[in-house]
C-alpha cells in the first residue's frame, strides 16, 4: 500500500478534528495531525487520520500516553 501526502487530508476535517484524548486543536506536520497541547501524533495514513490514542506516536520523552498533558488535564 502506498501512502499518500498528508495534504491530500480535507481542510474542512482538518479544521474540525481535535485531540481524542483532551480535545484540543491539531496542526500537520507532514504525514501526522499533533495535538497543540499534548504533542500527540496521529498518522495519516491514505488521506485518512487514525485517531486511535493507542496507536498514536508520543512525545518525545514520554514512554506511556497515560503521561501526556491531555491524560493528565482528564484526571
Amino acid at each position: 500500500m502506498t501512502e499518500t501526502s498528508a495534504n491530500t487530508v480535507p481542510k474542512e476535517l482538518l479544521d474540525i478534528l481535535v485531540c481524542p484524548l483532551g480535545k484540543a486543536p491539531l496542526r500537520l506536520e507532514g504525514d501526522y495531525l499533533v495535538c497543540t497541547k499534548c504533542g500527540l501524533g496521529y498518522k495519516i495514513e491514505d488521506g485518512i487520520p487514525n485517531m486511535l490514542i493507542d496507536e498514536a506516536r508520543l512525545p518525545p520523552g514520554v514512554t506511556d500516553w497515560k503521561q501526556v498533558a491531555c491524560y493528565t488535564a482528564k484526571r
